[in-house]
């Protein structure tokens, strides 16, 4: 790709396509995949959730969310309980092992991102700091990008690794 002549759009998702991408390799080296990741970090900033409200917060069809619930209950990092609240679903909440592994992670995460940004000279960096608040301001107002969320969580979501 083109990056000087590129659209805006494109740029955007392009920009989107490989660091989406290089996280998921940095996750990769943190023994977690993908779709565990999204799930730890979900966790974290949610609290206990609901497995089918665990899916609906990050799109994955409940087979894949069960999946990788089993997996990291297998490892010790999450427990699933009957959900108080509703007797037919299952409460999945971080244990202390997989608060510690998500603090970790997004250890890994942060340090991987500012390292990018660390490439970049002072006034650079300062430039893409301030798109990155405006561009978050802009997705934090976006309806597709909170359509999934409660009515609670839409005020507090902040963007995924």
């Amino acid at each position: 790709m083109n990056a000087k002549n590129a659209a805006p759009g494109s740029l955007l998702r392009e920009v989107a396509r490989l660091y989406t991408r290089a996280q998921r390799v940095v996750a990769d080296c943190c023994r977690t995949t993908s779709t565990q990741c999204h799930l730890l970090t979900e966790l974290a900033r949610s609290g206990p959730l609901p497995l089918s409200e665990l899916g609906t917060r990050l799109s994955l069809e409940k087979s894949w969310v069960s999946r990788a619930v089993e997996g990291m209950a297998a490892r010790g990092w999450v427990s699933k309980e009957p959900n108080p609240s509703d007797a037919r679903s299952w409460l999945v909440t971080l244990t202390a092992d997989g608060e510690r592994t998500t603090r970790e992670l997004n250890k890994t995460l942060d340090t991987h991102a500012e390292d990018l940004l660390g490439a970049l000279d002072e006034r650079e960096r300062a430039a893409v700091e301030s798109s990155l608040l405006l561009l978050l301001k802009a997705l934090q107002a976006d309806t597709a990008a909170n359509c999934c969320l409660p009515p609670t969580a839409k005020k507090e979501s902040t963007s995924c690794p």
